[in-house]
């Protein structure tokens, strides 16, 4: 498949997808919203890949929205742009696959915003974080989901309330991303973690990740109600019997995806 402002390829059972507007830093138009919902649709469908790198061309990761489609629009297409947004986030979240941010750069406002959405991110010493809606009279509104979610209340409010931006070392300290590299070795972080998570049964990688989306915002008694009666499903799985054999036999397992 080919995309206008995207460019996918994959590595050894990994989809690297990469933003590739550089010369608009990487500015989340809405065709590149649209573009990045349906390569991640392809992905899911495909279930070759076991993880997915999200990386960036360019000195930017993203600056957010492309402020040049916010000026002079009416209330229907402010709201075209904000509903695409949330379904690209609610996606990157409801993929098989985890998705690892590669941030080598800036990520501003609904860039911070996908960065906080994503499963997993690991950051050169070079990237730093913000979002400054506030500065411009456009509250970091929908960032606010996903950042508040990350790194909780007060310091959402800090980088939501001043606009002020936060280096990677402090993004890592306070949970918006994994892991701080160096930018030489990024690269090789993402695909060596990506690489990690490859080697777990995908059915059971799969049956995480949506299960911890669903648990996470339920309170402590139905949270465990839903997650035993996951595990008991897991459980059943060819693929949890095989792993578990395997491991008491001392032996490598062999994933089925069943």
């Amino acid at each position: 498949m080919t995309y206008d402002n995207l460019l996918l390829h994959r590595e050894d059972g990994i989809a690297v997808i990469t933003l590739n507007r550089p010369a608009r830093r990487n500015a989340l138009s809405l065709q590149l919203m649209r573009e990045l919902i349906c390569c991640l649709d392809h992905i899911d469908r495909e279930r070759t890949a076991k993880a997915v790198i999200l990386a960036a061309a360019g000195k930017v990761f993203s600056s957010g929205h492309d402020l040049s489609e916010m000026t002079n629009r009416d209330v229907s297409a402010y709201r075209e742009t904000f509903d695409v947004c949330s379904q690209l986030m609610l996606r990157i979240q409801s993929i098989s696959q985890p998705v690892i941010a590669e941030v080598q750069g800036t990520a501003t406002a609904a860039g911070c915003q996908l960065v906080a959405t994503c499963d997993l991110a690991i950051a050169s010493d070079q990237a730093n974080f913000a979002t400054p809606g506030v500065r411009i009279g456009l509250f970091c509104t929908t960032p606010m989901v996903a950042l508040s979610r990350a790194i909780g209340r007060k310091r959402a409010l800090q980088m939501l309330l001043t606009g002020e931006p936060i280096a990677a070392r402090v993004a890592a300290d306070w949970g918006l991303i994994n892991a701080v590299v160096s930018h030489g070795e990024l690269s090789a972080a993402t695909r060596a973690l990506a690489r990690r998570i490859g080697e777990a049964s995908p059915l059971t990688v799969n049956i995480g990740k949506q299960a911890y989306y669903e648990q996470i915002d339920l309170d402590q008694r139905r949270a465990y109600a839903y997650a035993k009666e996951v595990m008991t499903t897991n459980a059943l799985a060819q693929d949890a019997q095989e792993g578990i054999s395997a491991f008491l036999e001392k032996r490598v397992p062999c994933w089925s995806g069943k």
